[in-house]
């Protein structure tokens, strides 16, 4: 049996082709709705905040804690377990909590955050953290040289010392630092009388100077994410520091 074919032709044709077309459209859209992975936008700091305590007694315990060290030394083994965190990266955390370097309240879980993000904790790509807050070998970020997703930064002679390139600007050390960023910050992280970039003690310290430079508290989440903002201009940074920082304090707390 033959088939016969129905042709719709002019404007009965164009009404047609558009109904189609925004039945199939919203069809689209509801089901990327429905398996579309949900993202979470709120910034406001973890609720499980937890306090990096002080030794109650001024014995020491049984594993003796580094020279200068603040942060209780069974407290730090026993969370250093629960989080993942190296010893020696979550000691430069809490002790920059523990001082208040910084001049602001500011937890030891949004510094772990941004040193998860920035470097694995000075660990990125199978390095060692030795005890004393450096990694091997040293940590030289990638050119800004404008290429893809990184601006464009021309380092100066004095940067260039850090990096050894004369071109082109590196952040560096496990909180990856530029240069210019450093040097109004710097801070004596363990008070060995160096300010090094490299060295993780330092760079947490310097890292609570520069987010708490705007004189506030980061106990809202308008003023935290204004301050993780400052560190790193994308909001994908900002995310990622907050679902680091969150997860580390979950962890603590159990």
């Amino acid at each position: 049996m033959p088939h016969t074919l129905l042709v719709i032709s002019g404007p009965r044709a164009i009404v047609l082709f558009a109904t189609l077309l925004v039945l199939a459209t919203a069809a689209a859209f509801g089901l990327s709705r429905l398996y579309a992975t949900p993202r979470t936008l709120d910034l406001t700091p973890p609720a499980e905040y937890v306090a990096a305590p002080v030794p109650v007694t001024a014995d020491l315990p049984a594993a003796t804690p580094v020279s200068g060290q603040l942060v209780d030394q069974d407290w730090l083994e026993r969370t250093a377990r629960r989080t993942g965190i190296p010893q020696p990266a979550l000691r430069a955390y809490a002790d920059a909590q523990i001082s208040r370097v910084g001049g602001c309240d500011l937890g030891w879980t949004t510094l772990a955050g941004i040193g998860w993000v920035e470097s694995h904790h000075g660990t990125i790509d199978g390095r060692t953290l030795t005890v004393d807050g450096r990694s091997e070998p040293p940590i030289i970020g990638v050119a800004l040289d404008g290429v893809g997703p990184v601006a464009a930064i021309r380092s100066t002679p004095e940067s260039a010392q850090w990096h050894g390139d004369p071109v082109w600007e590196h952040a560096v050390g496990p909180m990856q630092f530029l240069r210019s960023s450093w040097e109004p910050w710097a801070a004596d992280g363990d008070g060995d009388g160096v300010m090094d970039p490299h060295d993780l003690d330092d760079a947490a310290a310097t890292a609570a100077r520069y987010l708490c430079a705007s004189g506030h508290d980061l106990d809202s989440g308008s003023t935290w994410a204004s301050a993780i903002h400052s560190y790193n201009h994308a909001q994908e940074y900002v995310d990622a520091v907050h679902a680091a920082a969150t997860a580390y304090a979950q962890r603590a707390a159990r």
